[in-house]
């Protein structure tokens, strides 16, 4: 009994729950043995429940500021029909590439379902690992680059996007943008390496990538 009586105000402690640690080990010393008997199942399962809520507002708060565009996972992808490496897929799928800041990129033209592949490995990795996401449009991201350069307030999205395990471009080339927006990207790029996993969706080929970024440095 004196095992899971520690193992109650451990939980406690950990959910924050400090005044009830505190009372736990108070009943544990004045109510001895029948009392944590009559309280165990109970607290226990109170307990649990308020883990599993705060783990699922948890999630549901990191779904909302990732930003994603639409709710896909793999199940829904049809590999049989896209020339994809699904093993590779499936191995990306639990963002451990993100431990050592590693990059993806996702290359192939338009209906080939990068998009869906993206938002499906970022969600993965959100509700299953605990892994922090943000989605942008890139032509979006550049957008906000250049507004918040214009109101004197360069660096603010980079300083969030570093405290990220994952940013997800998508379609990058797939629509224009100024050189200037072109060059804010590339120092963005610069300032996550190393830091922060980038998955580029594209169906532009590397050396096609000098059209976007041109001669930033």
């Amino acid at each position: 009994m004196r095992e899971t009586s520690i193992d109650v105000q451990a939980q406690l402690k950990a959910l924050r729950l400090n005044g009830m640690a505190t009372a736990w080990a108070d009943l544990t010393e004045q109510g001895g043995d029948t009392t944590l008997a009559a309280s165990r199942w109970l607290v226990e399962h109170l307990l649990q429940a308020e883990d599993a809520d705060r783990a699922m507002r948890s999630i549901a708060h990191q779904m909302k500021a990732a930003r994603f565009p639409m709710h896909r996972d793999l199940a829904g992808f049809d590999f049989t029909v896209a020339q994809v490496d699904r093993a590779l897929i499936q191995k990306l799928a639990d963002l451990s590439f993100t431990q050592d800041a590693q990059n993806v990129v996702l290359v192939g033209g338009p209906g080939t379902g990068k998009t869906h592949l993206a938002t499906a490995l970022g969600i993965a990795g959100l509700t299953r690992h605990a892994k922090r996401v943000r989605f942008y449009s890139t032509v979006d991201l550049v957008n906000a680059l250049e507004h918040e350069k214009s109101q004197g307030r360069a660096g603010r999205i980079a300083m969030s996007l570093v405290r990220m395990d994952l940013v997800v471009l998508d379609e990058l080339g797939y629509l224009p943008f100024s050189q200037a927006g072109g060059a804010l990207l590339f120092h963005l790029l610069s300032k996550l390496y190393e830091h922060t996993s980038v998955l580029i969706t594209t169906n532009l080929t590397f050396a096609e990538w000098s059209t976007v970024f041109g001669d930033a440095k």
